[in-house]
């Protein structure tokens, strides 16, 4: 190629930084050293598989009684309701829409679980440590705003195709808001409230554990919410590296220009939010909102113990 001169009107044109070459370097090392990372690809599909093949292996009816209890327990008979109709629905969209909408489920769950794991405790410290929360936000507005294709090329680099790409990506896309808001629930925590618990001899480990944990809670779950909302909104753009589930079928029918479905792919992912976005609201809400002092006194839990004269 002609090389260009330097104009101080076009600037950009002929200066070359390199950055492409830069990343194609590092597509190189990555293939070069895949290696390294296949131990941690194998504990992530193993992770992944043993969850699909769990929830693949229940009967459907037996697991929507199961999803109908838990909705029950965590958020009342309304929303036990709403799953088990959502649920039934679901299963009638399509002969394989139930195997499709559990693989989906187990990639969310996964992607989910590990979220949690990661974002509890950067959350944590990002709320007890100003200076470790000032380092990390840029580093979370940065997860947030890059768009969602942009992560599937690195991924795919390091890794390959397939459902632990999928979930890597999702938990990149997703992590942000749990860190930000158990950040945020950890320092809403009423100050008296830890003093008074110091006053009466409490470690850090206990005021953590015992006061603020439970205080936060509310917020911590709120951000799980977010984090479900955003791995169901990713579940599509994974399906483009070969994740199975609901969004591989809409990826599937839009290369056919297939409606039906597409219609039964994206039926099928918002009946799945709506059933966990419910499940997991409910579960955020204080026990005096759902008419009881404790989790146990109320849904199927509290009616056995109630048969059983255990409670009044």
């Amino acid at each position: 190629m002609e090389e260009k001169s330097f104009s101080i009107l076009d600037p950009f044109s002929s200066v070359d930084l390199g950055i492409a070459e830069s990343a194609d370097g590092v597509k190189q090392w990555a293939i070069a050293n895949r290696g390294i990372i296949q131990p941690i690809k194998n504990i992530f599909n193993e992770m992944i598989v043993g969850i699909d093949t769990t929830l693949n292996a229940v009967p459907p009816t037996i697991m929507l009684v199961l999803m109908v209890l838990i909705a029950w327990q965590a958020a009342g008979h309304r929303v036990a309701i709403l799953v088990g109709v959502s649920m039934f629905c679901l299963g009638f969209l399509a002969p394989n829409a139930w195997g499709l909408a559990m693989t989906t489920l187990a990639i969310v769950v996964s992607s989910v679980l590990l979220c949690f794991l990661i974002g509890l405790p950067l959350g944590v410290l990002a709320g007890k440590n100003d200076r470790f929360e000032a380092t990390i936000r840029p580093v979370l507005d940065t997860m947030q705003t890059i768009p969602a294709f942009v992560y599937l090329v690195p991924v795919v680099m390091l890794i390959g195709i397939g459902n632990v790409s999928g979930v890597i990506v999702t938990i990149i896309f997703a992590l942000p808001p749990l860190v930000r808001l158990t950040s945020l629930g950890i320092r809403g925590v009423n100050p008296s409230v830890v003093e008074a618990a110091k006053a009466f001899g409490a470690n850090p480990r206990q005021i953590l554990l015992k006061v603020e944990l439970p205080l936060a809670t509310p917020t911590i779950l709120a951000g799980v919410n977010q984090t479900i909302m955003l791995s169901l909104s990713m579940v599509v753009i994974a399906s483009m590296i070969s994740v199975k589930g609901l969004g591989n079928e809409v990826l599937r029918a839009m290369g056919r220009l297939d409606a039906g479905k597409a219609l039964v792919g994206g039926l099928g992912i918002v009946i799945l939010a709506i059933v966990l976005d419910r499940i997991t609201q409910g579960m955020g809400q204080s026990g005096r909102e759902r008419g009881h002092r404790h989790w146990w006194q109320g849904g199927p839990v509290g009616l056995i113990l109630r048969t059983t004269g255990k409670i009044k």
